[in-house]
C-alpha cells in the first residue's frame, strides 16, 4: 500500500510539474515575455506559480459563493503585488487643491436605473498605459473624449503622451505619477490637447512636442464632484458623461480581476492610488449594483479591459473620493 501511495504521489507531482511547464510556456508566448537570464526567468516563474495558486484558490471560493468576482492569470502574473503597484499605480494627489467649480445636480432630471456611455459613442477603445505610471493621464483624456463627442458628435482619441511630456510644471511627474486636476489646469493654460494620432502614446516621458495646429479641443474648466458622495457621482454619470475616477487598486484581487462585481473588504476608501474612467452604472440580475469602469491595461485585463465595481457599498475602494470631469 505504501509503495502504491508513493507511485501515486510521484505521478501527481510529475503531472503537476508538466502542467506548470506548459502553462508557463503559454504565459510567456501569449504575453511576449523575455527575461535577461536563467536566474531572472526562474524568479519570475516562482512568482507566477504563487500567483496562479492564489488565483485558483480564489476562484474555487468564488464557485462556492464566497466572492462576487473571479480572477485570472493576466500579463501581470510574473510580478509581485508590490512590483505591480509601484509600476502601474502612480496617482499623485495634490495636497494643495484649489477651489474650482462644483457639480450641481440638475433639478429636473430623474436618475435612470442604468447608464452606459459606450452605447452613445462617447468612449474610445480600451488603451494600454504599458510600463508607465500614467493612469492619471488616461482618466483625463477619457472624460475629455466623452465631452468632445457629446459636443461634436465625433469620437476622437486624445493624447495621453502630451500630458505625460508637457504638464510637469503643474505637479505631474510623467510616468512617475500625476493627478487629473493638475492635468486639467495645464490644459486650460495651454489652450488645448492634441489628438492621439498627432501625438501618439509612447509609454515613456519625453520632450514636450505639443502642436497647436493639431489641437482637438480647448479646456475651459473642470469640476470636482463632492468627495465621497456616490449619489453625486451617479448623478454626474447620468447627466454629464464619462467621469474620471480614482480608487484603491493596490490589492492583488484587483491586479488579477477577471469578471463579476469587484468588492474586497480590504479595499480602502481613503488611500487612493490609481485612476481610471467610469463610463456608466447598472445592476446585475441578482441585484448587485455596480459601476462600469474602463481601465487602461489593454483588453487582456478584466472583461476586455473593463471592470464592474460594487456601487452603493459605502464608497467601495474610494471610487467617489476623487471624481472629476472637464468642461470644454
Amino acid at each position: 500500500m505504501s509503495s502504491l501511495f508513493g507511485r501515486y504521489r510521484r505521478s501527481c507531482l510529475s503531472h503537476r510539474t508538466s502542467s506548470l511547464d506548459e502553462g508557463w510556456k503559454l504565459f510567456k508566448n501569449l504575453h511576449k515575455k523575455q527575461y535577461n537570464s536563467i536566474d531572472e526567468e526562474q524568479l519570475r516563474r516562482n512568482i507566477w506559480e504563487e500567483n496562479v495558486q492564489m488565483i485558483q484558490k480564489h476562484n474555487l471560493e468564488a464557485d462556492l459563493g464566497l466572492h462576487t468576482f473571479t480572477m485570472k492569470v493576466n500579463q501581470f502574473a510574473d510580478l509581485t503585488n508590490n512590483e505591480f503597484v509601484k509600476q502601474m499605480n502612480q496617482l499623485q494627489i495634490n495636497p494643495e487643491k484649489k477651489p474650482n467649480q462644483k457639480f450641481h445636480i440638475p433639478s429636473n432630471i430623474k436618475r435612470p436605473a442604468s447608464v452606459d456611455w459606450r452605447t452613445k459613442g462617447y468612449v474610445t477603445p480600451v488603451k494600454n498605459q504599458e510600463h508607465c505610471g500614467s493612469c492619471w493621464a488616461f482618466s483625463t483624456t477619457g472624460t475629455l473624449e466623452g465631452q468632445l463627442a457629446k459636443k461634436t458628435k465625433k469620437l476622437v482619441a486624445l493624447s495621453e503622451q502630451q500630458l505625460v511630456d508637457c504638464s510637469i510644471n503643474y505637479g505631474n511627474l510623467g510616468c512617475n505619477g500625476g493627478y487629473m486636476d493638475n492635468a486639467y489646469k495645464y490644459l486650460i493654460d495651454n489652450h488645448g490637447i492634441d489628438t492621439n494620432d498627432s501625438y501618439p502614446y509612447e509609454g515613456v516621458m519625453g520632450k514636450c512636442r505639443f502642436n497647436p495646429k493639431t489641437v482637438a479641443t480647448d479646456v475651459m474648466s473642470y469640476v470636482d464632484i463632492k468627495p465621497g458622495s456616490e449619489d453625486d457621482l451617479q448623478d454626474a454619470l447620468a447627466t454629464i458623461g464619462p467621469i474620471a475616477v480614482a480608487m484603491d487598486a493596490s490589492l492583488n484581487s484587483f491586479q488579477f480581476y477577471s469578471s463579476g462585481v469587484y468588492s474586497d473588504p480590504a479595499c480602502s476608501s481613503t488611500v487612493i492610488d490609481f485612476s481610471l474612467l467610469a463610463v456608466g452604472y447598472s445592476t446585475t440580475v441578482d441585484n448587485q449594483d455596480y459601476y462600469i469602469l474602463k481601465n487602461q491595461h489593454s483588453t487582456q485585463w478584466g472583461m476586455d479591459g473593463y471592470a464592474w465595481l460594487a456601487r452603493n457599498k459605502n464608497n467601495q475602494c474610494g471610487i467617489a473620493t476623487l471624481a472629476s470631469y472637464a468642461l470644454i
